[in-house]
């Protein structure tokens, strides 16, 4: 598969994801990118267009453990479920941005989870 190729399915699908799910104030998104290096998840509410909170990878705690990236994606769920307690949410839509459910996509989700969040 060319590099081109992955990305305009990736697209595609996570197009045909977004059709179907949205966030509010009450039940936003939790979206998800995942370069390379990084993992990064955002409180999206799609009414507003607003971001809510954010999470990544590249955060000065999360960056400063040693381990691997599934590890730090989990660290990322925790962060950005701690976050969502602060604003009082509890219920979120869980948007996977196109990317397979395992992996760092899936243990983002577990920290978010084990955090308290529930979708």
């Amino acid at each position: 598969m060319t590099p081109q190729f992955k990305t305009q399915r990736r697209q595609n699908i996570r197009y045909r994801i977004r059709r179907k799910i949205s966030g509010t104030a009450a039940k936003p998104r939790l979206s998800i990118f995942r370069s390379n290096a990084d993992i990064y998840a955002q409180l999206i509410d799609d009414v507003s267009g607003q971001t809510l909170a954010s999470a990544s990878s590249r955060d000065k705690d999360i960056a400063a453990q040693k381990g691997s990236k599934i590890e730090k994606s989990k660290l990322v769920g925790a962060a950005i479920a701690r976050k969502a307690g602060e604003l009082n949410i509890t219920d979120v839509t869980f948007d996977r941005g196109g990317y397979l459910y395992h992996g760092r996509v899936k243990s983002v989700a577990d920290g978010a989870r084990e955090g308290g969040l529930q979708f």
